[in-house]
């Protein structure tokens, strides 16, 4: 059932869940359709990624690091949204594999810098075809004009989130 309600703004909304939203079927929660999507993506991008020596999680830093938006264990974390300690556990396999190194910084010993190595640089190159492979493998059957509606539904979507998360 939708609905309609004023905000303290004077903002009309529209509201599409009322009262116990979790009794609804699952195909009929954005959130949860949004979480199973995810998930799918993920595990498909997991098995892509198994010719790299990789997992989907493992890709998300060394693109971070490539992209330069952190380089620190601390950056890498809040960037991923993850604690420093899974974040630690995840450099320490992604050291093992050759593609990073870290390294205490000589200003302040509690810093810890990470950095792509050679191989590290190198497999960053190598991954954005398989993930271009397995998102138009979940985009088969979509027109040009829906998946441009679809990035903007999303787009929104998050918007709207961020905005009410400015309101708080």
């Amino acid at each position: 059932m939708v609905a309609q309600r004023k905000k303290s703004t004077g903002k009309v909304i529209t509201e599409f869940y009322a009262g116990d939203a979790v009794a609804l079927g699952d195909d009929q929660s954005v959130g949860y359709l949004i979480k199973l999507a995810n998930q799918v993506v993920m595990r498909n991008l997991d098995a892509e990624l198994q010719h790299f020596d990789l997992t989907a999680p493992q890709w998300v830093p060394l693109l971070v690091l490539s992209k330069g938006r952190a380089d620190t264990v601390a950056g890498c974390a809040r960037k991923i949204d993850v604690d420093t300690g899974a974040m630690t556990r995840m450099l320490d396999r992604l050291e093992a594999k050759g593609f990073v190194s870290r390294n205490r910084s000589d200003e302040d010993r509690r810093v810890v810098r990470v950095e792509l190595t050679k191989a590290g640089h190198e497999i960053v190159k190598l991954i954005p075809p398989t993930i271009c492979s397995v998102l138009n493998s979940h985009l088969r059957g979509f027109s040009e004009q829906e998946f441009e509606t679809f990035k903007d539904l999303l787009r929104r979507f998050l918007a709207n989130g961020a905005a009410d998360m400015e309101e708080t």
